[in-house]
């Protein structure tokens, strides 16, 4: 198996990645489609993991005045528990250390279940669950290091 993630560059891309996002968001859980695809799409930075050159996950990243907010992370069903998701944060996490961002405030709304991954990343939870969506969020922080 071979997994790779790419800066998203080119409207294929970001195609494979909105087609992703529609099925895990949209289809599974449900959400609406004016809530998943937003204004902050044409200002975020994308990124789409690959296993064996079929599309199979993806996250964005913005600038917010909160810090940077890191969203979207969503992987096929058919690809979970392949380490999609932790590439993906490793990959976004070394864009931003490039970009010399990672001095910022990061910070992400973790569904419940997905929180056990982003604290491998160093993210603490923060302020009480909420919930967006109807599903249970938990705001996560990561300080930068000092």
């Amino acid at each position: 198996m071979i997994l790779r993630v790419v800066h998203i560059e080119d409207a294929s891309e970001l195609k494979a990645a909105f087609d992703i996002r529609e099925e895990v968001y949209i289809n599974e859980q449900q959400i609406d489609r004016a809530d998943e695809f937003d204004e902050f799409d044409a200002i975020s930075d994308h990124f789409l993991a690959y296993i064996n050159d079929n599309p199979a996950g993806t996250c964005r990243y913005r600038s917010t005045e909160n810090g940077l907010k890191l969203e979207r992370f969503a992987t096929l069903k058919k690809f979970r528990g392949k380490g999609v998701a932790s590439a993906l944060m490793k990959t976004t996490l070394n864009h931003m250390e490039l970009q010399n961002l990672t001095k910022q405030k990061l910070y992400l709304n973790a569904q419940i279940t997905a929180m056990p991954l982003y604290a491998k990343f160093r993210f603490k939870p923060e302020g009480p669950v909420f919930l967006e969506c109807e599903i249970e969020h938990q705001k996560m922080v990561r300080l930068p290091r000092q």
